[in-house]
Formats: C-alpha cells, sequence, structure tokens
C-alpha cells in the first residue's frame, strides 16, 4: 500500500504555455486534495478498497468496493464538509457559525465535522424529513448542532437556510456546489490509488449533484490520466445527462425522490464545469426498480448495507457487463444511511423489476364458486399477497385489487392464459403508475 504522495508523472499532451497553465492549475488541485486527505486522519481512518469476490465471479473483472458507506457518518459526504469547514476556519479563525439545508447526509457530515471543529452549526432540515435522520443528526453534532425544521419541500427549507445564514453571518455549507467541497471529495481518489497496487482500469461513480464524481475526475486527469469512468445517475434524476445535452446545466422538472441521496434537479456549476467534457455515453440511467434488486442483493449475499444513492455504481455493473470481463473496476458506494422501515418498498419494487409481482385488478363474477374458480387456476408458485374489493360496479361483477407473488417471472404469461380461457376480464396496473398510485 503506498501512502498519500503517489510519484508524479509527465501529463501526456501538455505542452506549450497554455497546457504549462493547465498542469499548473491540475498540480495545484492534486496537492490540495493530498493535503485534504492526509489531514482527515485527524477525524477517520480510510475506508477501505476491498476487492468483492461475489460481483467479481459474477462478471469475470476485478471488482473493487470503495466503501464510503463505513465512514464514522456512513457517507462520504463527511470529506466535504470536513475540508470546507477545515479551510474557512484556517482563513478566519473567528468563523464559528455554519449552516446548511439538508435532509440526509450532509446534514450529518456537517453536523459531525462541527462538533469535531468545536464551531456551531444551524442545520435547516424540511419538516417531512424522517426522525430518524434528524435524531442521527442531532447525536452526531451533540451541542454544538442546532436543526431547525422548515418547510414542506427542500426549496423552501434552503431558502430559509440561506436568509438566515446572511442575517447571522454565517457561512453557507453548500453539499457540493463548492471547490472546497469537490476538494474534499477527491480525497477518495486519493486514497484508491494510494491504496490499490497499480492503477484501475475504470471508476464507476453515482452522480447526484455532482461533486464527488467531479472531485475524483479532477483528481484522476492529474495522476491516473488513462483510468476510464463511468456515472451513473438515478433515472428518475438524471441531472447530468440533462447539462450535456444542454451544454450547461438546467433544472430537471420533476424528480423522482427515491434514490434521495442523488435525486438532484439542477447538477452544480462548478462541478459541471469539471464534466462538462466527459462523453454522453459514459453516463448511465439506472432505474429506481433496478437500484432496489442490488441493494437486495449486496444485503443478502454480501451482507451490505446501501442506501439507493449508495448502490448506483454496483447497479451499473449489469450494464457494463460487455466491456468490463477481465478488467480491474472500482465501484463506489458513495453511503449506507438506509432506513430499515422502507425495506418493505424496496423488496417490492426489486419483485416488481423482477417481473415476481404483479398486481390486477379483476372483474370478479357475483357468483357462488367464481373466487374458487380464480384460486384453482394459480400454480404451485403463486400467492396471493393482498386481495380487496374496490367496488360491485354491476349487479353481477365486483372489481377486485390482486396482489400476485410468483418465483419465475415466467409464471404469469401461463396464468394470464388460463385466465383468459377461463373467461375472467383483468387489467395489469403493475406499471400503471397514475393507477398503482391511487389504488396500490
Amino acid at each position: 500500500m503506498r501512502g498519500f504522495g503517489p510519484a508524479r508523472r509527465p501529463k501526456a499532451g501538455l505542452r506549450g504555455g497554455t497546457a504549462r497553465g493547465k498542469a499548473a492549475v491540475m498540480s495545484d488541485f492534486t496537492d490540495t486534495a493530498l493535503a485534504a486527505a492526509s489531514r482527515m486522519r485527524s477525524l477517520f481512518t480510510e475506508t477501505p478498497l476491498q476487492l468483492n469476490a461475489h460481483l467479481s465471479a459474477k462478471y469475470g473483472a476485478e471488482i473493487w468496493l470503495k466503501r464510503e458507506d463505513l465512514t464514522p457518518v456512513r457517507s462520504y459526504k463527511i470529506r466535504g464538509a470536513f475540508n470546507a469547514i477545515r479551510k474557512v476556519r484556517a482563513a478566519n479563525p473567528e468563523q464559528d457559525l455554519f449552516v446548511c439545508a439538508s435532509a440526509g447526509n450532509h446534514a450529518q457530515g456537517v453536523a459531525y465535522c462541527c462538533r469535531h471543529f468545536g464551531v456551531r452549526a444551524v442545520i435547516f432540515m424540511p419538516v417531512t424529513t424522517p426522525q430518524q435522520k434528524i435524531e442521527k443528526t442531532r447525536i452526531f453534532g451533540g451541542d454544538s448542532v442546532e436543526i431547525r425544521l422548515v418547510g414542506d419541500y427542500f426549496d423552501d427549507t434552503l431558502a430559509s437556510a440561506q436568509a438566515f445564514c446572511k442575517e447571522a453571518s454565517g457561512h453557507f455549507l453548500a453539499p457540493f456546489d463548492d471547490p472546497d467541497v469537490i476538494e474534499g471529495q477527491a480525497s477518495v481518489a486519493v486514497e484508491i490509488l494510494a491504496q490499490m497496487q497499480g492503477v484501475p482500469d475504470m471508476i464507476v461513480l453515482p452522480v447526484g449533484g455532482g461533486g464527488l464524481a467531479s472531485g475524483v475526475v479532477r483528481y484522476m486527469a492529474a495522476e491516473a490520466p488513462d483510468v476510464a469512468f463511468r456515472f451513473v445517475e438515478p433515472a428518475g434524476g438524471a441531472s447530468l445527462a440533462a447539462a450535456l445535452a444542454a451544454g450547461e446545466p438546467v433544472s430537471l422538472p420533476q424528480v423522482d425522490s427515491f434514490v434521495d441521496g442523488a435525486a438532484v434537479a439542477r447538477i452544480g456549476a462548478r462541478p459541471f464545469g469539471i464534466l462538462k467534457d466527459v462523453d454522453p455515453a459514459t453516463v448511465l440511467q439506472a432505474p429506481e426498480d433496478r437500484i432496489c434488486t442490488t441493494m437486495l442483493d449486496m444485503l443478502n449475499v454480501e451482507g451490505i448495507v446501501l442506501e439507493p444513492a449508495g448502490a448506483l455504481a454496483v447497479d451499473a455493473l449489469g450494464e457494463l457487463a460487455g466491456e468490463i470481463t477481465g478488467k480491474r473496476i472500482v465501484c463506489v458506494t458513495s453511503g449506507g444511511n438506509f432506513d430499515f422501515e422502507r425495506l418493505p418498498e424496496v423488496k417490492e419494487r426489486a419483485q416488481k423489476f423482477r417481473g415476481l409481482k404483479k398486481y390486477l385488478i379483476l372483474r370478479m363474477p357475483q357468483r357462488p364458486g367464481a373466487l374458487k374458480d380464480f384460486l384453482g387456476m394459480l400454480g404451485p408458485e403463486d400467492d396471493i399477497a393482498r386481495f380487496e374489493y374496490l367496488k360491485k360496479s354491476a349487479r353481477n361483477f365486483g372489481s377486485v385489487l390482486i396482489g400476485l407473488e410468483t418465483t419465475d417471472a415466467a409464471n404469469f404469461p401461463a396464468l394470464f392464459s388460463r385466465m383468459d380461457a377461463a373467461g375472467f376480464t383483468f387489467r395489469d396496473i403493475t406499471n400503471d403508475e397514475t393507477l398503482s398510485a391511487l389504488v396500490v
């Protein structure tokens, strides 16, 4: 294992006055990222870089996991918060009030770091924030942190936090659109090169606001320019893909909040300034239901608890299977703050993605034996998970919501054929988001 001072190599293609200037900027960033990584050791040890035997065998490659879910706050967000607070304090030792708006990992990282530095923090969180996240933030911050619950939606929370920060002469800690935060997140790349014997062929990075991805890309551009990258966004929050298409950051009209650690409507301006030249083909979108299958696999097979955003990089391996065979791949597991009260939802979404669960609205004849006839059509591996009369739409028929589970997706076409042959009228609403939201 190498230390935090990898040998410098000449940068290919950097010639002439402009190139020398670019090289100097890259070198400055490398030096500051190295310094940030070194100073973080006063707060926490480097996170493990682990070769995962299960994933390596599955994909015929060396799959390494950079376990950011194992920081003291179970996410990489502690890095950017630490570096930003440290640099602000170094420039202005009198600054002792820090403010942020967050409902998750950023809040916990800020709280932990403010307690470490002995400074005050006022953390604004939406009123709708789960109590578990509020309590964790309070525990990490102790007496150093005041939590204010403001607004039903994050935009209202952010506006209140920024207004308070200005009035109280605090320093606002942005979650990703801040050069010191990006520099702190780059310490992930510092550790990867220090821990790995050699250089990875590819690093797979989750993308939300872009702080982590831009920090790692910028550091690797200077220290390991041959490393390839793949960027993974939740399908319901693909802000990097939208920005690349538009040539600038744009706000998505709507965002699916399931992957709450990466569901960002607009990528940060500073991160995009670093990522703006990436090939759009290297940016992947992970369906939220598929992410659930990855979360369950990692939990059941590996005993690794990942939040939805933390599973993004691993989830993309299936799409990359054809190009990673025989290569050395690093997946950054960015967070493990998962509330197990969400486990039933994750399981259900995973079953739906795998085709193992269906919701039907069945027009049930109101005659003796009709239910028995329907039950007789179920196969030995089929099970009823939900059965609810919605209404009697006519004197002789009633609408029934039925949830069905099976062990093999191929069982459903056979069941539906039997139902059709028996004259049962039904509608599959499994993928009808509007209707299923109303009745499921």
